[in-house]
């Protein structure tokens, strides 16, 4: 088996190739634990179901699970940045090994390299997104249509056993895959699939033409929900988080308004002066809280106004301190989201056929493959927006550097 070290000890420059490029059929990032991985050559994936597709990946995105940080500001020192899959090598308890290493990322576009005999949507050549998790199909969840809540998923770059998308060839249902429509490029693909989660969060608090709405976190997950919430007819969006950059770059996206936190401030005091800030009267009557950070989650709940709701898409720390009694007295409604489900695709692709917003501006830098770990070190440190990979041995045209 080949295999490449990638190396972690020494600095390279983003721009830089960190590995020398050699004949693979089918390389893959694997990590094998906290800030280790290698590329390694895997078996070539075949047809053996008539719905199968295969794709040859073109770029994946680096997403927060793949280097997670939280920002919490209830104090005057922040949990500053922590990391998931690269620092610890998983998530929720599911976690990666030196025997049992993994193939990462599930933000992913491509082309067509090969479908099975009933697949008639698709053919050799067509750009195409992927939706990354395949459902058992025959649960009772899934005959709900919530099949992201199916307790046989198969969702890619989850531990112990089901690959990612940073691969050279990665086989799917061909149901999974979305055809790029005319005009958006395989870059804009990549989006899809926070566009998804998006588009299922803003469903589920059900937003509404000339609602107000706050968003905490400022990232790709939050940004993307702004845009989907304002094609939905939010009147009014509040972008909440501590970085400087990202509130600017909320305010040129879509943010009506921008909120910084006061560190030294409690939650309610800092839920008060966002109210009185952006003229919200009662408060809020929505909100998406998408850092999964203690102290904005309960700044959420005294944001909204009575009979408000809020979506949790942000996780952190498994258990946090909550404030139930201010959540009943207001009568609010709280929902959690995991991923997306039947729909949230379809309403994704369809942002990204319209045009109407500028997606491409998110994405921030493009690395080789060769570089994934420098990739996922500028997410890390909270360089950019959303950082991609290209595809192994993938030569595009467009090679975006705003770091």
């Amino acid at each position: 088996m080949l295999s490449h070290r990638f190396s972690t000890s020494t600095h390279q420059s983003l721009g830089e190739p960190r590995l020398p490029v050699m004949a693979l059929s089918n390389p893959a990032v694997f990590l094998y634990g906290p800030g280790k991985a290698q590329i390694q050559d895997r078996p070539e994936p075949r047809i053996t179901d008539p719905t199968d597709a295969i794709i040859r990946i073109k770029f994946v995105g680096v997403c927060g699970s793949d280097v997670y940080h939280v920002l919490e500001y209830h104090t005057n020192e922040s949990d500053g940045f922590q990391v998931h899959f690269w620092n610890h090598g998983g998530v929720n308890g599911k976690f990666v090994s030196e025997s049992n290493p993994l193939v990462m990322g599930h933000e992913a576009s491509g082309t067509v390299h090969a479908v099975g005999p009933a697949v008639t949507h698709l053919r050799p050549g067509d750009n195409v997104a992927i939706e990354p998790g395949q459902p058992c199909r025959s649960c009772d969840r899934c005959k709900e249509g919530l099949y992201n809540l199916c307790p046989h998923m198969k969702f890619a770059a989850c531990p112990p056993d089901t690959p990612g998308c940073l691969t050279k060839y990665f086989k799917i249902p061909a149901d999974f895959c979305y055809k790029l429509p005319p005009g958006v490029s395989l870059q804009e693909g990549v989006l899809a699939e926070p566009l998804a989660v998006a588009a299922h969060a803003v469903r589920m608090i059900g937003v509404k033409p000339g609602q107000s709405l706050v968003i905490f976190g400022a990232g790709t997950i939050g940004l993307v929900c702004g845009a989907v919430a304002r094609l939905f007819g939010a009147k009014k969006i509040v972008a909440v988080d501590l970085l400087d950059h990202k509130l600017e770059f909320a305010r040129n996206l879509n943010a009506s308004n921008t909120f910084k936190p006061d560190l030294s401030a409690s939650p309610e005091k800092n839920a008060a002066r966002l109210i009185e800030k952006n003229g919200l009267g009662l408060g809020a009557d929505a909100v998406i809280e998408a850092t999964g950070a203690e102290s904005s989650i309960v700044t959420a709940v005294h944001v909204l106004r009575p009979g408000g709701s809020c979506v949790q898409t942000g996780l952190g720390k498994a258990v946090v301190n909550f404030p139930i009694l201010a959540m009943s007295e207001k009568e609010l409604h709280m929902h959690g989201a995991f991923r997306y489900n039947q729909g949230d695709f379809k309403v994704a692709m369809d942002v990204l056929e319209a045009g109407k917003l500028p997606l491409k501006s998110l994405i921030s830098t493009i690395f080789d493959f060769e570089q994934t770990t420098d990739a996922w070190e500028a997410t890390k440190q909270g360089r950019g927006i959303k950082n991609m990979i290209r595809g192994y041995g993938y030569k595009d045209p467009a090679r975006i550097s705003h770091l």
